[in-house]
């Protein structure tokens, strides 16, 4: 924990210095930018104002040092002079580069012969189907009692699994008695009654009781067809059953299959025969192997990956099925040219894999984030890349950290922020509030304080409250008077009204709260355009941004406090999120 603390004040530090340097930096390292500002709660700060943020949440804003109210860190200083019509790139000055000591290198391609690399894959331990038996009743009737009582029970061909009552066993059975009285008069109905009890499997003993007796029975034993483990336990004690019905499936350990998810990428270097090794985290450090058998002719559309089984002895049982496995397949691929960078030059978090690439003729010193395919099985001080940058590129190849957390805190595409799509930067929309009138204005506004509503109702996480304000807002859309409008702007709301409406109504229509969160940034991205283009009344909206949201894709909302309170995470992420723009009223 204490090793933890001293990593993040050192990070801390980093970012202070870079956030210093910039506020240092000469005007002539700087290019002009359109649109820059900053929020901090009601007041616009002078643009000498020096600006204190958190690291860890930058949504907190104030003119002067001091430390987080929510993680208790030292605030750093923070500058906004980056052109936000190109949220993936980020300027920093030459002064600035010099003291986060950010170093870059061009990159290039190297030729090898023939390659040899590994791939690796995922894969689960499987029963062999074709080891799958089913235990079926062969007479119908009721279980009078059943041994079998849990998966995973062991059966041995030949065991004693349960009883069973029937009363066609009874008519069958005093059918026999009946045609030995006659077996003189009618020749054969003897053997016809015992071969019809045969057909049921009744034992030799079975029958030659109820000729010896001359009493029927009703109540027979059940033996097992088949050993193995079972797998699926389908009927209990008292269940009836009808001829054929299975009672439980049972399957052997012996022999098992490995599937494996093998990548459509890596397929055309997969075939029949080849060996994959693999290991279990029950055995650690233990390789097994097997080879591929079967290759599913089918890909799945969703995971874009197909099935790669393998089959192998089970040696003292020691593979389970439903084990996890790792392994890989070594295969040969033919000549060809590996773009290699350095360690140091790339982040990554889980799968996702980042570097900064400066860009070419520029007056400031401009880094661009850019995502990239690195090889698995990289080893040593360079990282094979397999997509995303070009030979001749230069890369930040020392300080990268430094500049993705001054992405972060300039809402710029980031590893936490992940790429920030330009659709919604660039996207012109018209302004039509000085063309209509306040009652419209007035009208929209009682949409907005419905929808308010319904963002209050998510920060609490209360799917019941959200369906209800939802409903007011179908009334609130409702009673906007659409005859106040002409032209242009009636065009507009009449599209955007149809669709606020469809997400709102989908919206009443569930009360699972992660389904009415996906609804509510549709219908959060419309009213965002309606406020903008037709505006407000006297009071201040903000806009505000979780780049968490949606497994980190992000999302946006309308609040009329400055303060963070995320509808998408409720208490689980309260304040994360940050202040992207402000609305106001025109004179």
């Amino acid at each position: 924990m204490k090793n933890s603390r001293t990593v993040i004040y050192i990070l801390l530090a980093i970012l202070g210095g870079i956030a210093i340097g910039w506020l240092i930096k000469p005007q002539n390292d700087i290019a002009p930018s359109v649109g820059d500002h900053i929020h901090a709660d009601d007041v616009t700060p002078k643009e000498s104002e020096q600006i204190w943020t958190c690291s860890m949440h930058p949504q907190i804003r104030q003119s002067e040092p001091g430390v987080c109210p929510i993680c208790e860190m030292d605030l750093i200083p923070l500058t906004n002079t980056d052109d936000l019509s190109d949220p993936s790139t980020l300027k920093m000055s030459t002064a600035a580069m010099k003291l986060a000591q950010i170093e870059t290198s061009i990159i290039g391609a190297s030729t090898g012969n023939t390659e040899s690399s590994k791939i690796k894959v995922d894969g689960t331990v499987e029963l062999d189907e074709s080891s799958l038996k089913s235990q079926s009743a062969h007479i119908p009737g009721r279980l009078e009692t059943m041994l079998i009582n849990y998966e995973g029970m062991y059966v041995k061909q030949g065991q004693k699994i349960g009883s069973l009552y029937s009363t066609e066993l009874l008519a069958a059975s005093q059918e026999l008695i009946t045609a030995i009285q006659f077996k003189e008069q009618v020749d054969g109905l003897q053997e016809a009654s015992i071969q019809k009890l045969k057909n049921w499997k009744i034992t030799e003993a079975q029958i030659a009781s109820i000729l010896e007796t001359g009493e029927p029975i009703t109540t027979i034993d059940l033996y097992a067809d088949h050993s193995g483990f079972v797998t699926k336990k389908i009927k209990n004690q008292g269940d009836y059953v009808s001829a054929g019905q299975a009672i439980y499936q049972v399957g052997s350990t012996g022999r098992l299959w490995l599937n494996f998810s093998v990548f459509e990428s890596d397929l055309g270097h997969v075939s029949k025969g080849q060996t994959i090794n693999f290991q279990t985290a029950s055995y650690p450090g233990r390789d097994f192997n097997a080879r591929i058998s079967f290759i599913d002719p089918l890909l799945d559309p969703k995971s874009r990956t197909a099935t790669v089984r393998a089959e192998i002895t089970n040696s003292g049982n020691l593979l389970k099925p439903g084990m996890l496995l790792k392994g890989w397949i070594n295969i040969s691929k033919g000549p060809s040219e590996k773009l290699q960078v350095p360690r140091t030059s790339v982040l990554w978090t889980g799968r996702k894999s980042v570097v900064y690439v400066k860009l070419p003729d520029t007056q400031v010193p401009t880094f661009q984030y850019r995502n990239i395919t690195i090889d698995d099985q990289n080893m040593g001080d360079f990282i094979t890349v397999l997509d995303g940058l070009k030979s001749g590129e230069e890369i930040v190849t020392h300080g990268a950290f430094a500049i993705d957390a001054a992405a972060q805190l300039n809402n710029k595409s980031s590893m936490i922020n992940g790429l920030i799509s330009t659709e919604k930067n660039s996207k012109s929309l018209p302004d039509y509030r000085d063309v209509v009138s306040s009652e419209f204005i007035r009208q929209i506004m009682e949409v907005v304080h419905t929808y308010l509503d319904i963002k209050t109702s998510l920060v609490d996480s209360d799917p019941n409250l959200t369906s209800s304000a939802a409903k007011k807002m179908q009334q609130s859309i409702d009673h906007v008077n659409m005859n106040l409008l002409e032209g242009s702007p009636h065009l507009f709301w009449m599209d955007k009204s149809a669709a606020l409406r469809s997400h709102v109504d989908l919206l009443t229509q569930t009360t699972e709260i992660e389904s009415q969160r996906k609804q509510f940034e549709h219908i959060s991205d419309q009213m965002i355009e309606i406020v903008k283009v037709f505006g407000v009344e006297s009071e201040k909206l903000y806009v505000q941004h979780c780049p968490m949201a949606f497994e980190n894709k992000g999302a946006d909302w309308i609040s009329d406090v400055s303060e963070i309170r995320n509808p998408y995470f409720g208490d689980a992420m309260l304040t994360c999120g940050i202040v992207t723009d402000s609305i106001i009223a025109i004179n």
